[in-house]
Protein backbone atom coordinates (compact mmCIF):
# COMPACT_ATOMS: atom_id res chain seq x y z
CA UNK A 1 0.00 0.00 0.00
CA UNK A 2 1.37 3.83 -0.90
CA UNK A 3 0.86 6.18 1.73
CA UNK A 4 2.41 8.91 0.13
CA UNK A 5 -0.44 8.49 -2.81
CA UNK A 6 -2.89 11.01 -1.04
CA UNK A 7 0.21 13.68 -1.73
CA UNK A 8 1.42 12.83 -4.84
CA UNK A 9 -1.87 12.91 -6.57
CA UNK A 10 -2.90 16.60 -7.94
CA UNK A 11 -6.59 16.01 -7.35
CA UNK A 12 -6.24 15.58 -3.65
CA UNK A 13 -3.33 17.57 -2.38
CA UNK A 14 -5.36 20.63 -3.49
CA UNK A 15 -7.80 19.71 -1.05
CA UNK A 16 -5.69 19.85 2.25
CA UNK A 17 -4.29 23.93 0.89
CA UNK A 18 -6.33 26.19 2.52
CA UNK A 19 -7.91 28.64 -0.67
CA UNK A 20 -5.98 31.94 -1.39
CA UNK A 21 -8.73 34.96 -0.54
CA UNK A 22 -8.36 38.06 -2.54
CA UNK A 23 -8.84 41.77 -1.46
CA UNK A 24 -6.56 43.87 0.96
CA UNK A 25 -5.00 43.27 4.67
CA UNK A 26 -5.81 45.16 7.27
CA UNK A 27 -2.49 47.34 7.02
CA UNK A 28 -2.55 48.12 3.72
CA UNK A 29 -6.42 49.49 3.98
CA UNK A 30 -4.73 51.60 6.74
CA UNK A 31 -1.99 52.75 4.72
CA UNK A 32 -4.44 53.77 2.71
CA UNK A 33 -6.58 55.53 5.28
CA UNK A 34 -3.63 57.65 6.17
CA UNK A 35 -2.42 58.60 2.73
CA UNK A 36 -6.19 59.90 1.89
CA UNK A 37 -6.08 61.71 4.74
CA UNK A 38 -2.95 63.50 4.37
CA UNK A 39 -3.85 64.45 1.01
CA UNK A 40 -7.33 65.87 2.39
CA UNK A 41 -5.26 67.80 5.05
CA UNK A 42 -3.37 69.43 2.30
CA UNK A 43 -5.52 69.96 -0.01
CA UNK A 44 -8.74 71.11 1.75
CA UNK A 45 -7.32 74.48 3.04
CA UNK A 46 -5.64 75.08 -0.56
CA UNK A 47 -9.39 74.77 -1.78
CA UNK A 48 -10.83 77.02 0.82
CA UNK A 49 -8.21 79.74 0.00
CA UNK A 50 -9.03 79.12 -3.61
CA UNK A 51 -12.61 79.79 -2.92
CA UNK A 52 -12.22 83.36 -1.14
CA UNK A 53 -9.71 84.65 -3.77
CA UNK A 54 -12.20 84.17 -6.19
CA UNK A 55 -15.09 86.26 -3.67
CA UNK A 56 -12.46 88.68 -3.75
CA UNK A 57 -12.23 89.08 -7.39
CA UNK A 58 -16.12 88.99 -7.63
CA UNK A 59 -16.31 91.90 -5.41
CA UNK A 60 -13.77 94.06 -6.34
CA UNK A 61 -14.67 93.31 -10.38
CA UNK A 62 -18.12 94.81 -9.26
CA UNK A 63 -16.76 97.56 -7.43
CA UNK A 64 -14.26 98.84 -9.99
CA UNK A 65 -17.68 98.17 -12.31
CA UNK A 66 -19.61 100.62 -9.82
CA UNK A 67 -16.99 103.30 -9.72
CA UNK A 68 -17.15 103.13 -13.79
CA UNK A 69 -20.71 103.95 -13.34
CA UNK A 70 -20.10 106.91 -10.67
CA UNK A 71 -17.74 108.68 -12.88
CA UNK A 72 -20.59 108.61 -15.55
CA UNK A 73 -23.23 109.91 -13.48
CA UNK A 74 -20.49 112.46 -12.20
CA UNK A 75 -19.84 113.59 -16.49
CA UNK A 76 -23.53 113.95 -16.51
CA UNK A 77 -24.68 115.30 -13.08
CA UNK A 78 -20.84 117.38 -12.23
CA UNK A 79 -22.15 115.72 -8.72
CA UNK A 80 -21.59 112.38 -6.93
CA UNK A 81 -24.94 113.26 -4.91
CA UNK A 82 -28.24 111.12 -5.75
CA UNK A 83 -25.80 108.19 -7.73
CA UNK A 84 -27.65 105.26 -7.72
CA UNK A 85 -24.37 102.98 -7.14
CA UNK A 86 -24.91 104.72 -3.56
CA UNK A 87 -27.34 102.48 -2.56
CA UNK A 88 -27.03 99.48 -0.82
CA UNK A 89 -27.12 96.29 -3.27
CA UNK A 90 -27.05 93.18 -1.28
CA UNK A 91 -27.70 91.24 -4.97
CA UNK A 92 -24.71 91.78 -6.86
CA UNK A 93 -23.04 88.99 -5.04
CA UNK A 94 -24.11 86.59 -3.12
CA UNK A 95 -20.92 87.30 -0.12
CA UNK A 96 -21.10 90.51 -0.48
CA UNK A 97 -23.13 94.08 0.11
CA UNK A 98 -22.34 97.26 -1.38
CA UNK A 99 -22.94 100.53 -0.11
CA UNK A 100 -21.59 103.88 -0.29
CA UNK A 101 -19.61 104.92 2.79
CA UNK A 102 -19.54 108.69 2.01
CA UNK A 103 -21.01 110.55 -0.87
CA UNK A 104 -20.38 114.31 -1.36
CA UNK A 105 -20.59 116.71 -4.47
CA UNK A 106 -16.40 116.32 -5.97
CA UNK A 107 -15.72 112.75 -3.56
CA UNK A 108 -17.46 109.46 -2.72
CA UNK A 109 -16.05 105.80 -1.32
CA UNK A 110 -17.86 103.07 -2.28
CA UNK A 111 -17.22 99.61 0.06
CA UNK A 112 -17.74 95.78 -0.44
CA UNK A 113 -18.54 94.39 3.05
CA UNK A 114 -18.21 90.53 3.37
CA UNK A 115 -20.59 88.14 5.26
CA UNK A 116 -21.41 84.79 5.58
CA UNK A 117 -17.91 82.96 4.80
CA UNK A 118 -16.68 86.34 3.95
CA UNK A 119 -17.17 87.74 6.81
CA UNK A 120 -14.37 90.27 7.96
CA UNK A 121 -13.50 91.19 4.23
CA UNK A 122 -14.08 95.23 3.69
CA UNK A 123 -13.02 96.17 0.24
CA UNK A 124 -13.31 100.12 -0.59
CA UNK A 125 -12.68 102.56 -4.19
CA UNK A 126 -13.37 106.18 -4.16
CA UNK A 127 -12.80 109.18 -6.34
CA UNK A 128 -9.07 108.90 -6.92
CA UNK A 129 -9.36 105.23 -7.52
CA UNK A 130 -7.60 104.58 -4.28
CA UNK A 131 -8.27 101.10 -3.74
CA UNK A 132 -8.06 99.31 -0.11
CA UNK A 133 -9.16 96.60 1.74
CA UNK A 134 -9.70 98.06 5.08
CA UNK A 135 -10.16 94.47 7.03
CA UNK A 136 -9.85 91.16 6.03
CA UNK A 137 -10.74 87.85 7.33
CA UNK A 138 -9.42 85.63 9.79
CA UNK A 139 -5.87 84.49 8.82
CA UNK A 140 -5.68 87.22 5.82
CA UNK A 141 -3.62 90.40 6.30
CA UNK A 142 -5.54 93.60 5.08
CA UNK A 143 -3.27 96.26 3.21
CA UNK A 144 -4.45 100.47 3.14
CA UNK A 145 -3.01 100.50 -0.18
CA UNK A 146 -5.14 97.82 -2.44
CA UNK A 147 -6.97 95.23 -3.03
CA UNK A 148 -5.75 91.85 -1.50
CA UNK A 149 -5.41 88.97 -3.84
CA UNK A 150 -3.41 86.28 -0.99
CA UNK A 151 -3.59 85.26 2.76
CA UNK A 152 -0.34 87.60 3.31
CA UNK A 153 -1.66 91.01 1.94
CA UNK A 154 -0.33 90.73 -1.39
CA UNK A 155 -2.08 93.25 -4.44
Amino acid sequence: MNTTAHSSNPATANRFKLPRMAGFTLIELMVAIVIISILASIALPLYGDYVIRSRITEATGILANKRARMELFFDNNHTYVGAPECTSDTTSAQSFTFDCAAAGATTYVLEAVGSGTMSGFTFTIDQANAKATTSAGSGWTANATCWIRGREGSC
